[in-house]
C-alpha cells in the first residue's frame, strides 16, 4: 500500500529531478534588484491565470506587487525579502511561476492545486534594502521588527493583505546566517523551519499545529537531499515580529530560513530546496494530507545552534613572552557591498581564540606543531591598487608574501586580489588576537605550510588553493 508519505518523497523527488527544466534562468545570482524581477513579473501578464496588482510602494516609492494564481477555497499568502539581503526563496518564487505556466508534466498536481488553494506571491517585500543589499528598508527599520508600529509602508502592506485576505496559510520566507549548525554538530543547517510562537507561553493552538504539521512534512522531504542538514528556528516569543503577530492573528505561519550550504555561496541549491519544499507543502495544503502528521515529530527537529566557524584552525602554537602557547583559532568572513551592491567582497576577522574544541568549522585545518607568525610584507610599496598588476601573486604568496603597504591612501575596503594591503599609516607588526583580520603563515619550524591571506588560504605543501578576496586595512 502507498502510504501518504511515500507519495510525498516520489513528487518531491521528481520536483527536485525535474527542476533545471522550470529554473528561472535570469535570476543566476542573488544580489539581483528589484529592476531585475520586474521585466519576469511582466511576463506573467501574458498568463490568464496570474493576476498581478500593485499592493503599495516602498519608502523610495518603489511598486510592490502582488500576484495571484489559483481560485481555491485555501488561501496561502507567500512573501519573501522582507529583509533586503535574504533573496534566496524569492528567486526559487520565479521557478515556481515557470512551474505553473509549463504544459507537460505536473498536470494533476497543478490542476489540483489551482483548483483548492488561492496563492498570493509577494515576491520582494523590501526592494529598496534589495537594492543596497540590506536587511533594513530605506528608513533604516527591520520590517520584521515592525507589525506593532508599523511605522514602514512595507509593513502596512503585510499586515494589510494578512488583514483583508485572511489567508489559512503564511510562509515568511528568510535567509539566516551560513554559519548556523544544526544543533551541537558540525552540520550547517541549510534549510531551518520555525512554527511561531503566538504567545509568551509558547502555547499550540490549531492554528500553530498546523504550522508544526506542515513542517514536519517538509522536513521529511528535505532529508532525502540533505541528510541531517535541516534545523529548527529558536520559537521564542518575538512580540514585535511579524511571524508572531501573523500566527496570532489567525494565519498558520511557516518560517523559511535558508542557510548554508557547501560550495554554494550564491545559494542556488538553495534556492532549489526552497522550490521543492515550497511546492510539496503546497500540495499538502491542497490536499489536507498534511492532516495525518504528527506533531510531535516537529520538536525532534534540532535547534539551531552557533557552533561553526567558516574556518577554524585547531591547536597552533603562538609564542607569547618567548614561550609557546597553544591556541584554536576562528575565523569568519563578512560580505562588505562593492559598487552598487551587485557583487561584494570579504573582510573576514579573527572572531575568537583560545580552547575552541567544543565548536566546528567548515573549513578545518590541525595545525599541531605549526607555529603562527606574520606573513611578510613586500619591500615595495604601491602608488594604488592598479600596480598589483606588475606582480606574480600566486607566486609571492607560494613564499609567504602576504601585504603590500599603499604609499597614499585609498577609499577601497577589499579588492579581488588575494593580497592584503596596508594604509601609510596603519601598524604592520601586530600580534594575532580577536576583531583582527587573519593574515598570517603556519611553519612547521622554518618550513611554510599555510598561508592565509583576510580569512582565505593556500596549503603550500600541496597547492591546495582557497585564497580569495583581498583586503585594506
Amino acid at each position: 500500500m502507498t502510504t501518504a508519505s511515500s507519495q510525498d518523497l516520489t513528487f518531491s523527488r521528481h520536483l527536485f529531478d525535474t527542476y533545471d527544466t522550470y529554473r528561472d534562468t535570469a535570476l543566476t545570482h542573488r544580489r539581483f534588484k528589484q529592476a531585475d524581477i520586474l521585466p519576469l513579473i511582466d511576463k506573467l501578464k501574458t498568463d490568464s491565470r496570474f493576476d498581478i496588482t500593485k499592493v503599495g510602494e516602498s519608502v523610495e516609492k518603489r511598486p510592490i506587487q502582488m500576484i495571484k494564481v489559483g481560485n481555491g477555497p485555501r488561501k496561502v499568502l507567500l512573501w519573501s525579502q522582507m529583509h533586503g539581503d535574504e533573496p534566496s526563496a524569492t528567486m526559487a518564487i520565479f521557478d515556481i511561476f515557470n512551474l505553473l505556466r509549463a504544459d507537460g508534466e505536473f498536470e494533476e498536481f497543478k490542476t489540483k492545486l489551482l483548483a483548492e488553494t488561492t496563492l498570493y506571491f509577494v515576491p520582494m517585500l523590501n526592494p529598496d534594502g534589495a537594492e543596497r543589499y540590506q536587511r533594513r528598508n530605506a528608513l533604516d527599520i527591520d520590517l520584521n521588527r515592525d507589525a506593532l508600529r508599523l511605522q514602514s509602508p512595507e509593513s502596512v502592506i503585510l499586515k494589510g493583505l494578512q488583514q483583508s485576505l485572511k489567508p489559512e496559510v503564511g510562509f515568511n520566507l528568510h535567509d539566516q546566517s551560513t554559519r548556523y549548525s544544526v544543533g551541537h554538530t558540525p552540520k550547517q543547517a541549510t534549510i531551518s523551519f520555525l512554527a511561531t510562537a503566538y504567545d509568551e507561553a509558547r502555547n499550540i493552538n490549531p492554528v500553530r499545529e498546523r504550522s508544526m504539521q506542515l513542517i514536519v512534512g517538509m522536513n521529511r522531504v528535505l532529508q532525502q537531499f540533505i541528510p541531517g542538514g535541516v534545523g529548527r528556528y529558536s520559537d521564542e516569543f518575538e512580540p514585535r515580529a511579524f511571524g508572531d503577530n501573523i500566527q496570532k492573528w489567525g494565519t498558520t505561519l511557516i518560517l523559511i530560513e535558508s542557510g548554508g550550504y557547501p560550495n554554494d555561496p550564491e545559494k542556488q541549491f538553495i534556492r532549489k530546496l526552497n522550490y521543492v519544499s515550497i511546492l510539496t507543502a503546497l500540495q499538502a495544503i491542497a490536499t489536507d494530507s498534511y492532516k495525518t502528521e504528527s506533531r510531535s515529530e516537529y520538536n525532534t527537529i534540532p535547534e539551531n545552534e552557533r557552533y561553526l566557524f567558516d574556518v577554524l584552525i585547531r591547536k597552533a602554537q603562538i609564542m607569547r613572552g618567548g614561550k609557546p602557547v597553544t591556541v584554536d583559532i576562528g575565523i569568519n568572513r563578512y560580505e562588505v557591498n562593492v559598487g552598487n551592491a551587485a557583487t561584494f567582497g570579504y573582510r573576514s576577522s579573527i572572531d575568537d581564540f583560545g580552547d575552541l574544541s567544543t565548536f566546528f568549522g567548515i573549513e578545518e585545518i590541525d595545525a599541531t606543531g605549526l607555529t603562527v607568525s606574520p606573513g611578510q610584507i613586500h619591500p615595495d610599496t604601491l602608488r594604488s591598487l592598479a600596480d598589483l598588476k606588475k606582480y606574480q601573486l600566486d607566486s609571492l604568496v607560494q613564499k609567504g608574501v602576504t601585504t603590500f603597504r599603499l604609499a597614499a591612501p585609498s577609499r577601497a575596503t577589499t579588492h579581488l586580489a588575494p593580497v592584503h594591503l596596508l594604509q601609510p599609516t596603519t601598524s604592520a607588526a601586530r600580534p594575532i588576537q580577536t576583531g583582527r583580520i587573519p593574515t598570517f603563515v603556519l611553519r612547521r619550524g622554518n618550513q611554510l605550510r599555510y598561508v592565509f591571506v583576510n580569512g582565505f588560504w593556500l596549503d603550500v605543501s600541496n597547492n591546495a588553493n582557497k585564497l580569495g578576496t583581498g583586503v585594506v586595512e
